[in-house]
C-alpha cells in the first residue's frame, strides 16, 4: 500500500513538539506540504524534517489530489475555517483543540464532517493518554462504586502564555485558560466517565491578573514574550460547578493566580474509592480493603500518547473506526465550555438542553 500524504497547516509550537515527529515516525505515512502564513516557519520544518514542500496558502494543499489528510495547527480562529474548507475538499483532518472559538463554529464542523463522510478528529490527546485509560477502566470495573463527585484544579502562579500575543486576544483565541487548559481537563474527566450529558453549568471567569501587560511580573511565560502593546482580553481564572446526568463536576482553574503553588490533578470521588490523577503524570488509588485504609498508585507502560494520536488518526481514515477523539463526542466537551462562558458573561446558571 502507497504512504499516505499528510499536510501540516500551521508550524508553530505544537506542530513541532507533536504532529511532525509524530508523522515522521509512522512508517505508512509522507509528509507532503508544511503549511504556514510565515513563510519561514514552514521553510524551517522543510530543511529540519528534509521533506515536504513549503507553502504560504492552505488552499494550494487542499488542491492536491494525492494528500489524503491535515493536521490543522493553527491558532483557534482559524480551526473552523480551515476544517470545514478541508472536508469540502475530501481531506481527513485532524484538528488541534479546541474544536474552535464557539460552540456554533464546532457544530458547523461537525455539519461538514457528516456531510463529507471524512474523518474529523479533535486533538484531546489524553484520550489516548495509557494513564487515563487504567483510570477509565477501574471506573468502568466499578471499582470506585459510584462517582458521585470530581474536582478539577488546573491552578499555576502567574504563568500567562505570550501575553499580548494571540494566546490572550479573544478575537483569536475565543478565551483564555478555560479553552486553552481546561478544555483538556474537562474532556479528559467527561472521557473516563463515558461523557455523561451536561444538564447545568454556572461559572464565573475573570480578566485580572494580566490586564497591565507593562507592569505584570511574571514567572513563567511560554508561547513568547509579552508584546506591550497587545491585547488582553481573555480569561486568566475561572471558577465553575456542572451538574451531568451523572456525577457532579467543580473546576478552578487559572494561568495565573497569586498562590506560588502549581495544583494541576483532578480528583474522582466514588462511594468505595477515590482516584487523583496528577495531570500528565500517575494516578492514586484511595479505598478501604479488609477494615484498613489502602492507597497505591499503579506503574505501567505508559507510550507517547501524541504517536498513539496520530497513530490512530492513519488507522482510522484505513478502518473507517470512530476514535474517541471524534468531533460528535467532543463536542459534548465545546458544549460546556461554551455554557461556561455564557454564564460567566450572564451571572445565572445556564440549563442545557
Amino acid at each position: 500500500m502507497d504512504k499516505m500524504k499528510v499536510a501540516i497547516i500551521g508550524c508553530g509550537t505544537i506542530a513541532n513538539s507533536a504532529h511532525i515527529p509524530s508523522y515522521m515516525k509512522n512508517e505508512d505515512v509522507e509528509i507532503k506540504y508544511f503549511c504556514d502564513i510565515i513563510p519561514e516557519r514552514a521553510e524551517a520544518a522543510v530543511e529540519k524534517y528534509g521533506c515536504g514542500k513549503a507553502v504560504v496558502d492552505y488552499k494550494e494543499v487542499l488542491a492536491d489530489p494525492e494528500v489524503e489528510a491535515v493536521s490543522v495547527c493553527t491558532p483557534n480562529l482559524m480551526h473552523s475555517v480551515i476544517s470545514i474548507d478541508a472536508l469540502k475538499a475530501g481531506k481527513n483532518v485532524l484538528c488541534e483543540k479546541p474544536a474552535a472559538r464557539i460552540y456554533e463554529e464546532a457544530v458547523a464542523m461537525q455539519q461538514a464532517q457528516h456531510e463529507s463522510g471524512k474523518v474529523l478528529n479533535i486533538g484531546v490527546v489524553n484520550r489516548f493518554n495509557n494513564q487515563v485509560n487504567r483510570i477509565r477502566e477501574y471506573i468502568q470495573e466499578g471499582r470506585l462504586g459510584e462517582i458521585y463527585h470530581v474536582y478539577i484544579s488546573f491552578r499555576a502562579h502567574r504563568s500567562i502564555p505570550g501575553l499580548g500575543g494571540a494566546f490572550t486576544t479573544k478575537e483569536i483565541a475565543g478565551g483564555g485558560v478555560l479553552i486553552d487548559w481546561g478544555v483538556h481537563y474537562l474532556d479528559l474527566t467527561m472521557y473516563c466517565l463515558g461523557d455523561p450529558k451536561a444538564l447545568t453549568v454556572s461559572g464565573e471567569t475573570f480578566c485580572k491578573l494580566g490586564r497591565d501587560i507593562e507592569g505584570y511580573t511574571y514567572k513563567d511565560m511560554w508561547a513568547g514574550p509579552p508584546v506591550k502593546d497587545g491585547i488582553y482580553d481573555v480569561d486568566d481564572s475561572v471558577t465553575a460547578l456542572i451538574r451531568t446526568d451523572g456525577p457532579t463536576f467543580t473546576m478552578h482553574g487559572a494561568w495565573a493566580q497569586n498562590i506560588g503553588e502549581s495544583e494541576t490533578f483532578i480528583d474522582f470521588m466514588g462511594d468505595k474509592g477515590g482516584i487523583r490523577l496528577q495531570y500528565g503524570g500517575d494516578f492514586t488509588v484511595y479505598t478501604a480493603e479488609h477494615d484498613a485504609l489502602v492507597k497505591f498508585t499503579p506503574e505501567g507502560k505508559s507510550e507517547d500518547m501524541f504517536q498513539t494520536e496520530i497513530d490512530s488518526f492513519v488507522r482510522c481514515i484505513r478502518t473507517g473506526e470512530k476514535l474517541p477523539s471524534h468531533i460528535d463526542t467532543v463536542l459534548k466537551t465545546a458544549k460546556i465550555l461554551q455554557a461556561i462562558y455564557d454564564s460567566a458573561e450572564q451571572h445565572r446558571e445556564i440549563v442545557l438542553d
